[in-house]
């Protein structure tokens, strides 16, 4: 038996920014345009209402498919923590929400380390975490090319 009753996709990386940059990173539709979903999946258009309650959606093309992410914004505690909703379209229908919670902690002065959990998942946490490990990676690649 586990600790978690449910699945759970565990993402750890250190970001070359301060906390306030990356967490605003989360709230704007031209910076999440730039790293969000594993490419070569590539949102088509995104739309967010960043306060608590606020909803988001992520039309998304992958492979000639187009899908949407849709989620509300349960916690908005900036520049520390973001916990909000997340349900994709092309889920079996009557899948549940899952939770995304984004921690991000100060490394040093200008480097934070941002720590992503999904929770609530509806399948094996494999893929997930595969898929938030490369969006880490590429809101990485992001804020160093912004360097």
């Amino acid at each position: 038996m586990t600790d978690d009753p449910m699945p759970v996709a565990r993402v750890e990386r250190i970001l070359p920014a301060p906390p306030p940059v990356v967490y605003r990173e989360w709230l704007d539709p031209d910076a999440l345009a730039e790293w969000m979903c594993p490419r070569p999946t590539r949102p088509t258009a995104i739309e967010v209402d960043p306060r608590k309650g606020g909803e988001f959606r992520y039309d998304i093309e992958e492979n000639g498919t187009s899908f949407f992410v849709t989620g509300r914004y349960l916690v908005l505690d900036p520049p520390h923590r973001l916990t909000f909703t997340w349900h994709c379209s092309d889920w079996p229908d009557g899948t549940p929400e899952s939770i995304v919670t984004v921690h991000l902690t100060p490394h040093g002065d200008d480097r934070t380390v941002m720590e992503i959990h999904h929770t609530l998942l509806p399948d094996d946490p494999t893929r997930h975490e595969q898929g938030w490990a490369r969006v880490a990676n590429q809101l990485a690649a992001t804020l160093r090319s912004r360097l």
